[in-house]
């Protein structure tokens, strides 16, 4: 398993974040902390492999973070996951080894884009004392996806026909966002077999996961089509 540290001030992104890696094998969550002092604490502790990292926080930036490690020789990896737009931070934050950057607000497919990125990396390093040009290239630029990306797993009873039927519905909301429970009311079906469907099609790349906040509570899975 893939030990992963989150370093995120924000109680709501932070749970994002945990939920997000709990959907995706092969990961596990070591330890989720809000200060980059803490984050220093858990890091000589524990040596996460991957550390899922904000920018701001209030006694410091997150870059200054992968400076530390950087500069201490620990082997942790970084990805940035933060609002910050600016064209100086993320090169800076490539210049000192972020693997990935993310920014608020991301879809799921993103995220998981982004470990099984690393995850399909780190697996395919293991045991190789030489490495040629066409390994390199693979991870450098991008030039094949993960099998794990392309996989579909069947869902368990699966029909082509109620595949067909939320498709089609979604096709004729123009582009609106909408929840499992509004897809199960217009089909006819359970509100968890619209979500199985759901989750088939977004990893499909046919529909995207996004999050809608309110003012109170969890966030709220919405879907939207793929164009």
């Amino acid at each position: 398993m893939i030990k992963v540290l989150i370093v995120e001030d924000d109680p709501m992104v932070s749970e994002i974040n945990q939920r997000f890696l709990e959907k995706i094998e092969g990961f596990s969550l070591y330890e989720s902390v809000n200060t980059i002092e803490d984050a220093k604490d858990a890091i000589l502790k524990g040596n996460p492999d991957l550390i899922l990292l904000d920018i701001f926080f209030p006694q410091g930036r997150g870059i200054e973070l992968i400076k530390w490690i950087r500069a201490n020789d620990l082997k942790s990896d970084v990805i940035l996951i933060t609002a910050d737009k600016s064209m100086d931070t993320v090169e800076e934050a490539f210049r000192y080894g972020a693997i990935d950057y993310l920014i608020k607000p991301f879809v799921f497919n993103r995220f998981k884009e982004a470990l099984l990125q690393y995850k399909n990396r780190l697996k395919n390093f293991e045991n190789i004392e030489k490495v040629e040009q066409n390994i390199i290239d693979k991870y450098t630029l991008n030039k094949e996806t993960t099998d794990e990306t392309s996989d579909i797993k069947d869902i368990k009873g699966f029909s082509k026909h109620t595949y067909q039927k939320v498709l089609n519905y979604i096709k004729s909301m123009n582009n609106k966002a909408f929840s499992a429970q509004e897809i199960a009311d217009k089909i006819g079906v359970s509100r968890i077999t619209a979500r199985r469907y759901l989750d088939y099609l977004e990893r499909e790349d046919k529909v995207i996961l996004e999050l809608e906040y309110g003012k109170v509570g969890r966030p709220k899975n919405k879907y939207r089509l793929n164009d």
